[in-house]
């Protein structure tokens, strides 16, 4: 399992409880869909987990947690993600204080990013249908 980065618990630790709640299951499960992720920080305080390319990363708002999912090609027949559809490169999920987390929907979103990442990256994958 790729280490646990001790600056992504500080910036959990930041959010409300409710938030770190959901920030502490959502990286589980991305670790859950592969051993080998890896935490990090990038711009400047927000967590990423990688494996061979961004999988997804965090961050709080005021009534919701995004995760961002940095891939937009990747199926989603569970409809998990809500937001940016048609954004270019990445899409999010936005969690409130009263929404379930579908835990296993969330895993193989998770593993089909990796997939596009281990195949070169969704631009790549994108080109060669």
């Amino acid at each position: 399992m790729g280490a646990p980065d001790p600056r992504i618990d500080d910036y959990i630790a930041t959010l409300p409880s409710w938030q770190q709640e959901v920030a502490q299951r959502v990286r589980r499960l991305l670790h859950e869909a592969d051993p080998e992720m890896e935490e990090t920080i990038k711009r400047t305080r927000l967590p990423y987990f990688v494996l061979d390319g961004n999988v997804a990363a965090l961050l709080g708002a005021k009534d919701h947690l995004n995760i961002f999912i940095y891939d937009p090609i990747a199926p989603d027949p569970h409809g998990v993600i809500n937001q940016g559809h048609d954004n270019k490169s990445a899409r999010a999920i936005q969690v409130r204080q009263e929404d379930s987390l579908d835990e296993a929907a969330l895993v193989e979103l998770f593993r089909a990013v990796i997939a596009n990442n281990r195949a070169g990256g969704w631009r790549r994958v994108t080109k060669a249908d």
